[in-house]
């Protein structure tokens, strides 16, 4: 397993985040001993669901003939899609920080920020791997635009998951009830000023950060003269 996740350059990607994981854990861990309450370890259940995207495109850059495999892959990336709002949701469990418990408001902060970034990593890397994926059919503009849009997409399941209470799963299990709830947005946009303005400031948000990255990485990637 070592070497495939080294001979595919995932070792070392790995083991980071797989560290950034650990350190979230042992804050979660922690504050369950020292508030004696159990109140924010949903987040570690949030974190699972972050990586599941990262584990999808990770499985597509490790099994190359799968992305040759066209009902494969897109059956593989209609499910990442499902679960990539998962990453970015851990940012809204923001709303959770409460000054009144038995924890300093501080750590908490800490520990939320903790997993939203971890999150947040799997979801852009997986994101970028997608790009990379990409990058062999269709030109950089277009895989620009798609991404910008997936975004926009992904901010909408945050809005879905947060507000309507839907699971990534929740498409399989009540798919009629979920293209009910969904669908009715879409249709009828004017009657729901929320959705669309979360949607939209949160995709800037993603938006934003996400091209940072991008910024950040292209800017190392420039020779020191």
């Amino acid at each position: 397993m070592i070497s495939t996740l080294k001979k595919h350059g995932r070792y070392t990607e790995t083991l980071f985040m797989l560290g950034l994981c650990a350190i979230c854990f042992a804050l979660s861990a922690f504050r369950v001993v020292y508030a004696s309450s159990g109140m924010y370890l949903f987040l570690n259940w949030n974190l699972f669901l972050a990586f599941i995207p990262w584990m999808l495109t990770s499985f597509l850059i490790i099994k190359p003939t799968v992305r040759v495999q066209s009902l494969l892959f897109i059956v593989v990336a209609c499910t990442w899609m499902l679960f990539f709002p998962n990453a970015p949701y851990i940012l809204t469990d923001l709303f959770h920080l409460k000054d009144h418990s038995t924890t300093p408001i501080w750590f908490d902060l800490v520990l939320v920020l903790s997993f939203a970034w971890t999150g947040l990593l799997f979801g852009f890397l997986s994101l970028w791997d997608l790009e990379k994926i990409l990058s062999r059919n269709l030109p950089s503009r277009s895989i620009r635009l798609l991404v910008t849009a997936m975004l926009f997409v992904g901010s909408y399941g945050i809005y879905v998951g947060r507000y309507l209470r839907w699971n990534s799963w929740d498409i399989l299990r009540e798919p009629m009830d979920v293209l009910t709830d969904v669908g009715s947005r879409l249709l009828f946009p004017m009657q729901h000023p929320r959705a669309w303005g979360m949607t939209l400031a949160m995709g800037l948000l993603l938006n934003m950060m996400y091209w940072s990255f991008r910024f950040i990485k292209q800017r190392n990637d420039v020779a020191v003269s």
